[in-house]
């Protein structure tokens, strides 16, 4: 038997996190190779989840390129209950903006956790592009415009005031936590319009909500229709299987990202593997890939806050380990391009052919190691973003950027976190090998 420890952030833990990956990661597929190391080109300054640090994690990452300035262009990140951090492509911090405050006693602050972008949607008397934010605390979206001629607070809030919850009915309710998590946008190529895609935590929800200006030019949402992953899983001896978790939590999703060309949404169910459906939440999801410790039976035991596992009977996938984390979608320009996970319970990135005609098959993987003795790699990785698009001298190929879980040297019991910045040519290459 194996016990393994669900892995907390702050005060909060997540629904799926499981330590026990890497006892399942550490054994590889038989013949398996290690896969490329690559290292990153810069980190920004780490944060730390205490009062001192101001309650700042490090999340999830969007890249925004300045089209008309590629060196000016910007990182924009979650550091949850520490609001939003934007980074030049030195990842020198440029902006930082806070979660909002507690509604009143008792209640929590905002705290956001996913983080993707809307370009040109109109807005006011022009288009604008625009940062959208799952706001867990609050369970809303917030929404900033982005202005690359503003580069000391390029973000401005645009949320309209009277933006509505989007699992909840009530405060009560978001002050139980089953609220905003994982997140994506795309804008559907035939109609003009934007929507983003949001999961609930601790269940397997996602919700579509369409995005709607305001003529005082603020942005709402409205909610389109939602769609529930399976929680329970028959395996292929007949038996039934649920990842362990705590009583009443289901296993949730994350790391979510939608291929605009072709409607679909990849989804990742932290404890499952990777779903692929229409981003209209419309047809029947398909499982992609498994992370390993699918179908590994185990119990929670309450008193240690521990899963106890059994055997694993190799109901699993190869490639990806628990947490399957951070989804991005690398586009290139012939047309090509790669689906890259977080495999967060070994550590690596795994890549999966765009292409829907070879059934998105596994292309390689690759690991983001330390680059120097005071550029470390990363672990843990909750989130990621890839842009394959020349972003001025720094990234004429692109860039990748991952968060680090774990950011070295780690300043005494304080929780360190950040993000890597990964010159996109030395992923490319990695694949190649």
């Amino acid at each position: 038997m194996h016990a393994f420890t669900r892995r907390r952030y702050g005060a909060v833990a997540s629904a799926a996190t499981l330590a026990f990956a890497a006892v399942v990661a550490a054994v590889p597929p038989a013949g398996a190779a290690a896969p490329p190391e690559v290292g990153p080109r810069a980190e920004t300054p780490a944060m730390f989840d205490d009062d001192e640090g101001g309650n700042a994690n490090a999340d999830d990452p969007a890249i925004w390129r300045n089209a008309a300035d590629p060196d000016a262009s910007l990182v924009i990140a979650t550091a949850k209950e520490g609001g939003l951090r934007v980074y030049d492509l030195d990842a020198r911090e440029v902006q930082s903006i806070p979660a909002p405050a507690a509604p009143g006693p008792g209640h929590a602050p905002g705290r956001f956790n996913n983080v993707d972008l809307v370009h040109g949607m109109p807005l006011g008397s022009g288009a604008a592009d625009l940062a959208v934010v799952s706001d867990r605390g609050s369970d809303r979206l917030r929404v900033y415009r982005v202005d690359g001629n503003r580069p000391g607070a390029p973000l401005t809030d645009v949320t309209d005031a009277s933006a509505p919850w989007i699992f909840s009915g009530s405060q009560e309710e978001v002050d139980e936590e089953s609220t905003a998590y994982g997140l994506a946008t795309y804008t559907d190529a035939a109609t003009g319009k934007s929507y983003a895609l949001v999961s609930q935590n601790a269940t397997t929800r996602v919700a579509l909500l369409e995005l709607t200006a305001t003529r005082s030019g603020t942005v709402s949402y409205r909610k389109v229709r939602t769609l529930d992953l399976p929680a329970a899983f028959t395996m292929p001896d007949g038996s039934k299987w649920s990842p362990c978790g705590e009583p009443g939590e289901g296993p949730q999703v994350e790391g979510m990202v939608v291929d605009p060309e072709t409607g679909t949404l990849f989804a990742g169910q932290e404890d499952v593997g990777i779903w692929r459906l229409p981003a209209d939440l419309r047809g029947r999801p398909v499982l992609q890939d498994k992370v390993r410790e699918y179908g590994v039976p185990a119990r929670y035991d309450e008193p240690s806050d521990e899963c106890v596992a059994g055997e694993d009977p190799g109901f699993g996938g190869d490639r990806v380990s628990a947490d399957v984390e951070g989804l991005t979608l690398l586009k290139q320009d012939d047309g090509d391009g790669y689906l890259l996970a977080s495999s967060q319970g070994d550590d690596t990135f795994v890549a999966y052919d765009r292409e829907r005609s070879d059934g998105h098959e596994y292309e390689g993987g690759f690991r983001v190691t330390a680059a120097s003795e005071a550029l470390d790699g990363s672990e843990e990785c909750d989130g990621a973003d890839v842009l394959a698009e020349p972003l001025g001298a720094k990234y004429p190929n692109g860039l990748l950027v991952v968060q680090d879980g774990h950011m070295a040297p780690e300043d005494g019991e304080r929780e360190a976190t950040g993000f890597k910045f990964v010159d996109l040519a030395d992923v490319l290459e990695a694949l190649d090998d």
